[in-house]
Formats: structure tokens, sequence, C-alpha cells
């Protein structure tokens, strides 16, 4: 029996990295660049790297669409940031639907913010409105039970 692997998209270089499941809480690093696979902080997607991210990383991945116009939007930014902090398994990262509306439309976000939850590409969760951070990382370990 093989032993269970996940892929990770570097967020430094972009390339997807193969992690077996028991190296996944050992800081794991890029085969490519060697930075560090989970960063603990949201990563900032553009139209290049979001279907990428959502489509390559087979851990759970919160992405949060947002728009420089939204003042809750502005307003949880910190907070989403203070989640990603406490939950170092989970990929966080933040696309900005404004600058990039090409890239956010195939998730059919209809207000912001949203975050959207995805594991292996596919979407299973979403909630919109802004979160205090201790309710974004309640709803993203509900998730991962």
């Amino acid at each position: 029996m093989s032993e269970q692997s996940f892929h990770l998209v570097c967020p430094h270089c972009h390339a997807t990295n193969r992690v077996p499941a028991v190296r996944l809480s050992a800081e794991p690093k890029c085969g490519k660049c060697g930075q560090p696979l989970l960063t603990a902080s949201p990563h900032e997607l553009n139209a290049q790297t979001v279907s990428k991210f959502i489509q390559k990383n087979d851990v759970l991945t919160i992405v949060d669409f947002w728009a420089s116009w939204c003042q809750p939007c502005i307003m949880m930014a910190p907070q989403f940031k203070v989640a990603a902090s406490q939950l170092p398994q989970v990929v966080f990262a933040k696309i900005q639907t404004d600058k990039y509306e090409q890239a956010a439309a195939p998730y059919n976000i209809r207000s912001l913010p949203t975050m959207v939850a995805f594991r292996g590409g596919k979407e299973i969760a979403r909630q919109s409105g802004a979160l205090p951070s201790d309710q974004i990382a309640q709803w993203v370990r509900s998730l991962s039970a």
C-alpha cells in the first residue's frame, strides 16, 4: 500500500510539489525554489495563478474574493491573515476581483467578501460577509473535520 501524498503549489515560484501526508506538518519546502510551501499567511493570486492554486492544491485551500472598493473586504483582510496564521496546514489565498475580473468570474461570486473553500480543485463550501478571525478559523476547522 502506497503512502498518501498531496500536491501543493508553491506560493513563491508556483511549481507543483508532491508532499507525503506525514511531511505536511514538517514545514515542507518547494523542490524547485526551496521556499516554504505552507506559509501560514495569505498568498495574493492573480489571473495566471488563481486556477492553478485552486485546481492543483490537494490540501484545503481557502480563497478570499475581495475588491479594493469594498469596505467590509478591507476590514476583514487583517482578520483573514490572523486566521491563516492559526491554521498553518491550510492554504489561504486572496484574489482581488476588481483587478482580475475574468479570473474570478468562473467562481460565480455574488457578494463581497466571499471566502470559498476548495479541496482537490472542487468547491466544498463558501461563506459570504466579513467575519472576525476566530469565526473564520472556526469555519475552516469545521471543513477539516
